[in-house]
């Protein structure tokens, strides 16, 4: 007679934590200010402030939007403040830099919001493989985030685990 067959990996109180959940889907727009300069070298605030005025800010509602000047230009610091303020109240996030900046910004935003108390004294293991590649800061930030709380950390699969940390026994 054969041996029921047990999964092993069911029964190991491990929890699994696919970081492609929290990679940002969320629409991203990119806003180059070299469109409004002047012989494409200087920012005339007056000619800005009125482009402003007319630019259709429902292009960017509900949207991603990373603040860039592609030409060698000096951009005064209250252009940034100005085109804040414009953006605010329609796009979800604003960052000064470009699309890959944005993302970086997005992915540990949604990073941060993981409830390390959620993890405490846990064992969890990091997904390692997946459909959507995952950069290395992602993979450092929730180790960081999840250290102090869980009794171990691992990368990989739950059948094949690299350790990365585990927690000191306590001694009496």
């Amino acid at each position: 007679m054969s041996e029921p067959f047990v999964n092993k990996v069911a029964e190991s109180g491990l929890i699994t934590l696919d970081l492609e959940q929290f990679y940002p889907r969320d629409p991203i727009a990119v806003m180059d200010l070299k469109e409004y300069l002047f012989m494409g070298l200087i920012l005339k605030e007056k000619d800005f402030r009125e482009a402003l005025k007319n630019t259709d800010w429902s292009l960017y509602q509900d949207k991603n939007v990373a603040i860039i000047c592609t030409a060698d230009a000096i951009i005064p610091v209250w252009a940034y403040m100005l085109l804040a303020s414009y953006l605010q109240p329609v796009a979800k996030e604003i960052i000064m830099g470009d699309e890959k900046e944005l993302f970086k910004t997005l992915f540990l935003k949604n990073i941060a919001a993981v409830n390390p108390a959620d993890y405490a004294d846990q064992r969890v293991v990091i997904k390692g493989c997946g459909e959507t590649p995952i950069p290395e800061y992602v993979y450092m930030e929730i180790t960081r985030l999840l250290r102090p709380v869980v009794k171990s950390i691992m990368y990989g699969e739950p059948c094949s685990t690299v350790p990365v940390y585990k927690k000191p026994a306590n001694k009496p």
